[in-house]
């Protein structure tokens, strides 16, 4: 069970984190979680090209090291890095001290200001202890220069929608148009960089890019 469109209580009852931009102007969020792997997120980074969109990669500390040049070519053509833990770790179900641990051996290699919990899974808790961790790191942009004052701040990222391309009962018709329907000025919307959701996400992506390039909508990072 999974809501497409984040629910406003949910809003309220996580105020601290970001869940969408700003409604007056036509940018859209994409994110991808779970990566980088090889073949999909080179898909994901060839599709964006095409459209001249970047995008927001929510990353796995397993996976940057598994694969580090798929993880430089997304630094290298210009999108943005998350810290998405180093093991996919679900909060809910994991200790604060193993979670935290977890996200700072991510953090070594992203060095990032921008974290997403897997699954959106995380405690009060441990936001609350992230954020007093993250005082003292410093962090940098994409391009590894500093990040300017003004942002030297860690963000907690989720999403007003989600894709379900993780759903492998999900038709790729119906995860398209999930997105075109719950999408609008300022979303952050998820998709996945990962071999489970490739069949909704190489039918989905590039459809997506388009319908909302005709329509006038940029697609930045956070």
């Amino acid at each position: 069970m999974y809501l497409i469109k984040s629910p406003l209580l949910l809003k309220w009852y996580y105020p601290s984190l970001l869940w969408n931009k700003s409604r007056t102007e036509k940018v859209i969020y994409l994110t991808f979680d779970d990566g980088p792997i090889p073949n999909v997120t080179d898909f994901v980074l060839k599709t964006l090209k095409a459209f001249n969109a970047k995008a927001t990669f929510f990353c796995i500390g397993d996976n940057i090291l598994k694969h580090p040049e798929v993880y430089a070519r997304v630094i290298n053509e210009g999108h943005a890095i998350g810290n998405h833990t180093f093991n996919h770790l679900k909060g809910w179900k994991t200790d604060n001290e193993t979670y935290i641990e977890n996200i700072l051996k991510c953090q070594e290699l992203t060095q990032t200001n921008l974290f997403r919990p897997p699954y959106g899974r995380i405690k009060k808790s441990q936001i609350r202890s992230l954020q007093f961790r993250a005082r003292s790191w410093e962090f940098k942009a994409s391009n590894h220069s500093k990040l300017p004052t003004e942002n030297s701040k860690l963000q907690i990222i989720m999403w007003d929608v989600l894709s379900g391309d993780f759903d492998i009962n999900l038709s790729p018709e119906k995860c398209f148009q999930n997105v075109i329907k719950h999408t609008e000025n300022g979303s952050i919307v998820v998709f996945h960089d990962s071999l489970k959701a490739f069949d909704r996400l190489e039918f989905t992506l590039p459809r997506v890019l388009k319908y909302f390039s005709d329509k006038g909508f940029t697609f930045s990072t956070l």
